[in-house]
Protein backbone atom coordinates (compact mmCIF):
# COMPACT_ATOMS: atom_id res chain seq x y z
CA UNK A 1 0.00 0.00 0.00
CA UNK A 2 2.91 2.34 0.80
CA UNK A 3 4.02 2.05 -2.74
CA UNK A 4 0.59 2.93 -4.15
CA UNK A 5 0.48 5.86 -2.04
CA UNK A 6 3.45 6.93 -3.74
CA UNK A 7 2.08 6.54 -7.08
CA UNK A 8 -1.31 8.51 -6.48
CA UNK A 9 0.62 11.09 -4.74
CA UNK A 10 3.03 11.40 -8.12
CA UNK A 11 -0.27 11.39 -10.26
CA UNK A 12 -2.24 13.56 -8.40
CA UNK A 13 -1.55 17.08 -9.64
CA UNK A 14 -1.89 20.07 -8.70
CA UNK A 15 -3.78 20.48 -5.20
CA UNK A 16 -6.82 21.92 -5.95
CA UNK A 17 -7.43 25.00 -3.77
CA UNK A 18 -9.50 24.56 -0.90
CA UNK A 19 -12.46 26.99 0.52
CA UNK A 20 -15.34 26.87 2.14
CA UNK A 21 -18.24 26.27 0.20
CA UNK A 22 -15.76 24.88 -2.21
CA UNK A 23 -16.21 20.63 -3.05
CA UNK A 24 -13.61 18.06 -3.01
CA UNK A 25 -15.52 14.54 -4.93
CA UNK A 26 -18.76 14.26 -3.04
CA UNK A 27 -17.92 15.99 0.01
CA UNK A 28 -18.60 19.82 0.72
CA UNK A 29 -16.46 21.25 2.63
CA UNK A 30 -18.40 23.35 5.33
CA UNK A 31 -15.96 24.71 7.49
CA UNK A 32 -12.37 24.54 8.83
CA UNK A 33 -12.81 22.63 12.82
CA UNK A 34 -8.78 23.16 13.45
CA UNK A 35 -5.18 22.90 12.05
CA UNK A 36 -2.25 21.53 13.60
CA UNK A 37 1.72 21.03 12.41
CA UNK A 38 0.56 19.04 9.39
CA UNK A 39 -3.25 18.91 8.92
CA UNK A 40 -6.15 20.80 8.33
CA UNK A 41 -9.49 19.80 9.49
CA UNK A 42 -12.89 20.52 7.99
CA UNK A 43 -16.37 19.50 8.44
CA UNK A 44 -18.21 18.68 5.35
CA UNK A 45 -21.14 17.14 3.81
CA UNK A 46 -21.04 13.80 1.56
CA UNK A 47 -23.69 15.01 -0.87
CA UNK A 48 -24.43 11.22 -1.91
CA UNK A 49 -25.00 9.44 1.36
CA UNK A 50 -26.07 13.03 3.04
CA UNK A 51 -24.19 12.92 6.15
CA UNK A 52 -22.00 15.16 8.16
CA UNK A 53 -18.22 13.64 8.29
CA UNK A 54 -15.14 15.41 9.31
CA UNK A 55 -12.32 15.55 6.66
CA UNK A 56 -8.19 15.67 7.60
CA UNK A 57 -6.46 16.99 4.86
CA UNK A 58 -2.38 17.17 5.01
CA UNK A 59 -1.02 20.04 3.81
CA UNK A 60 0.16 18.92 0.43
CA UNK A 61 3.87 19.89 1.08
CA UNK A 62 3.93 17.35 3.60
CA UNK A 63 2.33 14.61 1.49
CA UNK A 64 5.06 15.33 -1.25
CA UNK A 65 7.70 14.26 1.54
CA UNK A 66 8.59 10.26 0.72
CA UNK A 67 8.92 9.78 4.69
CA UNK A 68 5.82 11.78 5.24
CA UNK A 69 3.84 9.54 3.17
CA UNK A 70 5.46 6.53 4.54
CA UNK A 71 3.71 8.30 7.99
CA UNK A 72 0.62 8.57 6.56
CA UNK A 73 0.47 4.60 5.19
CA UNK A 74 1.33 3.96 8.59
CA UNK A 75 -1.30 6.34 10.43
CA UNK A 76 -4.04 4.79 7.89
CA UNK A 77 -3.05 1.08 8.35
CA UNK A 78 -3.31 1.59 12.44
CA UNK A 79 -6.61 3.14 11.67
CA UNK A 80 -7.92 0.39 9.75
CA UNK A 81 -6.64 -2.41 12.29
CA UNK A 82 -8.41 -1.02 15.29
CA UNK A 83 -12.34 -1.74 15.38
CA UNK A 84 -13.62 -0.60 18.75
CA UNK A 85 -16.74 1.69 19.62
CA UNK A 86 -14.42 4.03 21.30
CA UNK A 87 -12.01 4.65 18.65
CA UNK A 88 -12.94 7.18 15.90
CA UNK A 89 -13.97 4.82 12.76
CA UNK A 90 -11.56 5.37 9.63
CA UNK A 91 -14.28 5.59 6.68
CA UNK A 92 -12.19 6.46 3.83
CA UNK A 93 -8.21 7.34 2.52
CA UNK A 94 -7.69 8.26 -0.95
CA UNK A 95 -6.31 11.19 -2.99
CA UNK A 96 -9.13 13.69 -4.17
CA UNK A 97 -8.00 16.38 -6.18
CA UNK A 98 -4.68 16.62 -5.83
CA UNK A 99 -5.32 16.11 -1.74
CA UNK A 100 -5.03 13.16 0.64
CA UNK A 101 -8.09 12.89 2.24
CA UNK A 102 -9.04 11.10 5.49
CA UNK A 103 -12.57 10.73 6.07
CA UNK A 104 -14.17 9.77 9.34
CA UNK A 105 -17.92 10.32 11.18
CA UNK A 106 -18.35 13.67 12.69
CA UNK A 107 -19.00 14.26 16.14
CA UNK A 108 -20.59 17.22 18.73
CA UNK A 109 -17.26 18.59 19.93
CA UNK A 110 -13.70 17.48 21.38
CA UNK A 111 -13.34 17.05 25.71
CA UNK A 112 -11.47 19.64 25.52
CA UNK A 113 -14.39 21.86 24.12
CA UNK A 114 -16.53 20.00 26.40
CA UNK A 115 -14.15 21.30 29.72
CA UNK A 116 -15.73 24.57 29.23
CA UNK A 117 -18.62 23.73 30.57
CA UNK A 118 -19.57 21.98 34.34
CA UNK A 119 -19.93 17.95 34.09
CA UNK A 120 -21.51 16.00 36.27
CA UNK A 121 -19.38 13.85 38.29
CA UNK A 122 -21.37 10.61 36.89
CA UNK A 123 -20.69 11.84 33.72
CA UNK A 124 -17.11 12.22 34.12
CA UNK A 125 -16.93 8.61 35.37
CA UNK A 126 -18.71 7.67 32.09
CA UNK A 127 -16.40 9.26 29.77
CA UNK A 128 -13.22 8.01 32.14
CA UNK A 129 -14.43 4.38 32.01
CA UNK A 130 -14.56 5.17 28.04
CA UNK A 131 -11.54 6.75 27.53
CA UNK A 132 -9.56 3.80 29.53
CA UNK A 133 -11.33 1.32 27.80
CA UNK A 134 -10.62 2.34 24.09
CA UNK A 135 -6.61 2.78 24.97
CA UNK A 136 -6.42 -0.36 26.63
CA UNK A 137 -7.69 -1.77 23.55
CA UNK A 138 -5.21 -0.15 21.51
CA UNK A 139 -2.53 -1.40 23.86
CA UNK A 140 -4.20 -4.60 23.34
CA UNK A 141 -2.61 -4.65 19.32
CA UNK A 142 0.35 -2.97 20.61
CA UNK A 143 -0.04 0.61 19.36
CA UNK A 144 1.15 3.42 21.09
CA UNK A 145 -0.49 6.34 20.20
CA UNK A 146 1.65 9.42 21.87
CA UNK A 147 -0.60 11.83 21.55
CA UNK A 148 -3.39 11.46 24.03
CA UNK A 149 -4.84 14.89 25.38
CA UNK A 150 -8.26 16.20 25.56
CA UNK A 151 -8.10 17.33 21.85
CA UNK A 152 -7.58 13.83 20.92
CA UNK A 153 -11.05 12.82 22.39
CA UNK A 154 -14.33 13.10 20.46
CA UNK A 155 -17.51 13.71 21.86
CA UNK A 156 -20.84 11.94 20.34
CA UNK A 157 -24.53 11.92 21.34
CA UNK A 158 -25.62 9.92 23.71
CA UNK A 159 -22.29 10.38 25.76
CA UNK A 160 -19.73 8.67 23.45
CA UNK A 161 -16.34 9.37 23.57
CA UNK A 162 -13.89 8.36 20.88
CA UNK A 163 -9.74 8.93 20.43
CA UNK A 164 -8.72 9.75 17.16
CA UNK A 165 -5.48 11.25 15.57
CA UNK A 166 -3.08 8.09 15.41
CA UNK A 167 -0.91 10.59 13.41
CA UNK A 168 2.15 9.60 15.60
CA UNK A 169 1.17 5.94 16.80
CA UNK A 170 3.19 3.52 16.31
CA UNK A 171 2.93 -0.18 16.48
CA UNK A 172 5.31 -0.93 19.44
CA UNK A 173 8.26 -3.74 18.79
CA UNK A 174 10.71 -4.65 22.08
CA UNK A 175 13.30 -2.41 22.71
CA UNK A 176 12.63 0.16 19.63
CA UNK A 177 12.46 3.80 20.30
CA UNK A 178 10.97 6.17 18.50
CA UNK A 179 11.15 9.86 18.49
CA UNK A 180 10.32 12.35 21.36
CA UNK A 181 7.35 13.81 19.38
CA UNK A 182 3.85 14.39 21.72
CA UNK A 183 2.19 17.52 23.34
CA UNK A 184 3.71 19.20 26.01
CA UNK A 185 1.48 19.60 28.56
CA UNK A 186 0.48 15.95 28.41
CA UNK A 187 3.75 14.24 27.26
CA UNK A 188 5.33 11.74 30.05
CA UNK A 189 8.88 12.19 30.83
CA UNK A 190 10.46 9.35 29.54
CA UNK A 191 8.56 10.06 26.45
CA UNK A 192 10.34 13.67 26.01
CA UNK A 193 13.79 12.00 26.26
CA UNK A 194 13.03 10.01 22.70
CA UNK A 195 11.64 6.92 25.04
CA UNK A 196 8.26 6.44 24.96
CA UNK A 197 6.45 3.24 25.54
CA UNK A 198 3.11 2.02 26.86
CA UNK A 199 3.64 3.37 30.30
CA UNK A 200 3.84 6.77 28.44
CA UNK A 201 0.23 6.66 27.05
CA UNK A 202 -0.63 5.38 30.66
CA UNK A 203 1.04 9.21 32.01
CA UNK A 204 -0.82 11.40 29.16
CA UNK A 205 -4.18 9.49 29.67
CA UNK A 206 -4.01 10.18 33.68
CA UNK A 207 -3.42 13.50 33.23
CA UNK A 208 -6.86 14.26 31.01
CA UNK A 209 -8.23 11.98 33.59
CA UNK A 210 -6.78 14.26 36.00
CA UNK A 211 -7.88 17.89 34.33
CA UNK A 212 -11.23 16.05 34.07
CA UNK A 213 -12.36 15.57 37.50
CA UNK A 214 -10.02 18.89 38.80
CA UNK A 215 -10.50 21.36 36.16
CA UNK A 216 -6.59 21.65 36.22
CA UNK A 217 -3.26 20.39 34.55
CA UNK A 218 -0.66 20.10 36.65
CA UNK A 219 2.78 21.17 35.32
CA UNK A 220 5.50 18.52 35.14
CA UNK A 221 7.93 18.21 37.59
CA UNK A 222 4.76 17.85 39.97
CA UNK A 223 4.91 19.98 43.12
CA UNK A 224 2.39 19.44 46.14
CA UNK A 225 -0.19 19.96 46.58
CA UNK A 226 -1.13 19.30 42.89
CA UNK A 227 -3.16 22.03 41.64
CA UNK A 228 -7.12 21.18 42.18
CA UNK A 229 -6.43 18.11 43.77
CA UNK A 230 -9.11 18.98 46.42
CA UNK A 231 -11.51 19.52 44.02
CA UNK A 232 -10.07 16.18 42.09
CA UNK A 233 -11.11 14.45 45.60
CA UNK A 234 -14.77 15.55 45.56
CA UNK A 235 -17.06 12.91 45.21
CA UNK A 236 -14.73 10.43 44.00
CA UNK A 237 -13.99 7.81 45.72
CA UNK A 238 -10.45 7.32 47.27
CA UNK A 239 -9.58 3.99 45.20
CA UNK A 240 -10.54 5.89 41.80
CA UNK A 241 -8.34 9.10 43.02
CA UNK A 242 -5.64 6.46 44.10
CA UNK A 243 -6.01 5.14 40.62
CA UNK A 244 -5.33 8.97 38.81
CA UNK A 245 -2.28 9.16 40.91
CA UNK A 246 -0.95 6.17 40.13
CA UNK A 247 -1.17 6.84 36.41
CA UNK A 248 0.49 10.23 36.34
CA UNK A 249 3.38 9.26 38.43
CA UNK A 250 6.46 10.72 37.15
CA UNK A 251 8.30 7.21 37.75
CA UNK A 252 7.23 5.00 34.75
CA UNK A 253 8.18 1.91 37.18
CA UNK A 254 5.29 2.81 39.77
CA UNK A 255 2.10 3.56 36.87
CA UNK A 256 0.81 0.92 35.05
CA UNK A 257 2.65 -1.33 32.78
CA UNK A 258 -0.47 -0.18 30.07
CA UNK A 259 -3.76 0.81 29.90
CA UNK A 260 -4.66 -3.04 29.81
CA UNK A 261 -3.33 -3.31 33.61
CA UNK A 262 -5.10 0.39 33.97
CA UNK A 263 -8.52 -0.92 32.69
CA UNK A 264 -8.62 -4.00 35.13
CA UNK A 265 -7.38 -1.82 38.12
CA UNK A 266 -10.35 0.35 37.43
CA UNK A 267 -12.57 -2.85 36.98
CA UNK A 268 -11.47 -3.83 40.69
CA UNK A 269 -13.19 -0.35 41.70
CA UNK A 270 -17.38 -0.93 42.15
CA UNK A 271 -18.19 2.55 43.31
CA UNK A 272 -15.80 5.00 41.59
CA UNK A 273 -17.83 8.05 43.33
CA UNK A 274 -17.78 8.43 47.05
CA UNK A 275 -21.79 8.24 47.18
CA UNK A 276 -22.40 5.13 45.67
CA UNK A 277 -24.27 6.04 42.73
CA UNK A 278 -22.16 4.69 40.39
CA UNK A 279 -21.24 1.08 40.31
CA UNK A 280 -19.16 -0.71 37.89
CA UNK A 281 -21.83 -3.68 38.33
CA UNK A 282 -24.45 -0.69 37.52
CA UNK A 283 -22.41 1.14 34.76
CA UNK A 284 -24.96 4.04 32.96
CA UNK A 285 -26.78 2.92 29.77
CA UNK A 286 -23.59 4.50 27.78
CA UNK A 287 -20.74 2.65 29.24
CA UNK A 288 -22.34 -0.64 29.90
CA UNK A 289 -23.38 -0.71 26.07
CA UNK A 290 -19.53 -0.12 25.02
CA UNK A 291 -18.52 -3.09 27.28
CA UNK A 292 -21.33 -4.92 25.49
CA UNK A 293 -20.15 -3.81 21.92
CA UNK A 294 -16.97 -4.52 23.45
CA UNK A 295 -17.27 -8.13 23.89
CA UNK A 296 -19.15 -8.70 21.31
Amino acid sequence: MASSLKLFSEESGVPKTLRIGSRLDKYRIVRRLGEGGFATVYAAHDTIEDRRVALKIPDSRYVSNPQSVDDLQREVRIMAMLNHPGILTLRDARFVEGHFVMVFPMGEETLLDRFSRRIARANAVDYALQMIDAVSYAHEHRVLHRDIKPENFILFPNQIVRLTDFGLARVQRTGKHVSASGTLGYMAPEQAMGHPDFRSDVFSLGLVLYRLFSGELPDYPFEAPLPGYQKLRRGLSSEFVALIRKAIDPSPKRRFRDAIAMQNAVRRIRFPLSDRSVTQTGRSETTSRISHRRVA
